[in-house]
């Protein structure tokens, strides 16, 4: 691709189905440039990036999670909008959720976070995530194949946050059928015949339930824990800030999660002696999970608002702008990462990727992800030999047909075919 300027980023097709050729002219062009289509801003560079999700004081998270849509709810004015940021925050969409805060509010509601994953409670969730691991690959093993990211990405994810959580176990399975189906789009949750649901507020209304009781009587359970986390100053929050913490996590979690395991199946699959070398060296697996993370980014674009006029890599860029942080394309920057679209196990600085993001908003999440990803592949390079992808569903080697979810914030497939030949359990 010579000129990224012709393609459109937030509606093109290529760029749902390959968007690397995108990032490479883009990042060729200048790591910071203003596309021409909606003013944006687009940082492809490694350390541009790093430079912009360190500094929350230049750099406001208002928008972002829709960047340049629907656009700002006012007309910036002058050198320093921070002013008008704050008076118009409660426009701005999603601004009830931890990801659009900024210091010091993002501060004092991350600690919440803080006070339930503690390292007892990741330590509880991980046997947790060993007994879903088998129960999950137990109900569709013996078939041979399975359609991946249905079958055990998005239920496993789905329940180890629930888990995490802590909702109640009797009730996993209510969470399982109302959030989680084969066609995985949001607005379409919920069984077929079912009027749709909206997952955010079937969220709401379940942990406001669960917090006012636990509020009411305390148990020693992980609810009691997460409805009784207090502020850094001492104060209780009010019901609907715990609320909002936990439906965001829940609902942002298992998304991000089950793109990775497809991923890192994909290339399992695609890859016999990698597979090989997985089963012989399970030391690598982290590393490799890394690596999957670095190639195949997650998360496409991440937004932030100049609150001051400013300057990035030389380019001027005035109060009210849209910046768009891409970290697919900063995991593969060639000045951070040698020979950056090739899968490679022996890369040295593969823990310098930022498909977690960086600075405060750094993913709360991302050592949870690293935890289910290692299990994960643990147990299906246990219970499956000769884990191969479908030539019936996409296409022979030579010619893989993949489908990826159209949106322009996150990068994954929306189906993984595979097929493997069952082994016994232990």
């Amino acid at each position: 691709m010579n000129d990224p300027d012709a393609i459109d980023f937030f509606t093109d097709g290529s760029v749902i189905e390959d968007p690397y050729p995108y990032f490479d002219s883009l990042r060729a062009k200048c790591p910071v440039h203003r596309e021409p289509h909606h003013g944006v801003v687009a940082v492809s560079g490694y350390d541009e990036a790093v430079e912009v999700y360190r500094d929350t004081t230049t750099y406001s998270s208002c928008n972002a999670v829709t960047g340049p849509f629907p656009g700002l709810p006012f007309q910036p004015e002058g050198d320093d909008i921070g002013a008008q940021i704050e008076e118009h925050r409660g426009l701005f969409p999603s601004n009830e959720h931890l990801v659009t805060f900024d210091p010091p509010k993002h501060t004092e509601h991350r600690v919440l976070l803080r006070q339930l994953m503690t390292p007892r409670r990741l330590k509880e969730n991980e046997a947790f995530m060993w007994r879903l691991a088998d129960l999950q690959i137990d109900s569709f093993l013996e078939r041979g194949r399975c359609e991946f990211i249905g079958h055990y990405a998005q239920p496993f994810a789905l329940l180890v946050i629930a888990d995490l959580l802590g909702v109640p176990e009797e009730d996993h399975g209510l969470f399982r059928s109302l959030l989680q189906t084969e066609s995985r789009t949001p607005g379409l949750l919920g069984d077929e015949g079912r009027a749709p649901i909206d997952p955010l507020q079937f969220l709401r209304e379940r942990f406001t339930a669960y917090v006012e009781d636990r509020r009411r009587e305390p148990r020693d359970d992980v609810l009691t824990k997460l409805a009784t986390a207090k502020f850094p100053d001492g104060s209780t929050p009010d019901v609907i800030d715990v609320v909002r913490i936990a439906s965001f996590l829940f609902a942002a979690g298992q998304e991000t999660t089950a793109r990775l395991l497809a991923t890192a199946l994909r290339v399992i699959a695609e890859e016999p002696g990698l597979q090989q070398q997985l089963r012989d060296e399970r030391h690598r697996i982290p590393v490799f999970v890394e690596e999957a993370q670095r190639v195949e980014s997650p998360v496409k674009s991440d937004f932030r608002l100049a609150r001051t006029s400013t300057e990035l890599a030389g380019v001027d860029i005035p109060a009210g702008t849209t910046v768009m942080v891409m970290p697919g394309a900063v995991n593969r920057d060639p000045r951070r990462f040698e020979d950056p679209a090739v899968f490679r196990m022996d890369r040295a600085n593969v823990r310098d990727h930022m498909a977690f993001g960086r600075g405060v908003h750094t993913c709360p999440g991302a050592p949870l992800a690293r935890v289910e990803a290692r299990i994960s592949i643990e147990r299906l390079l246990d219970r499956m030999d000769d884990i191969r992808i479908s030539e019936a569903a996409h296409g022979p080697a030579d010619a893989r047909r993949y489908a990826y979810e159209p949106t322009f914030i996150l990068r994954g497939l929306n189906a993984l075919h595979l097929e493997y030949t069952p082994l016994p359990a232990g």
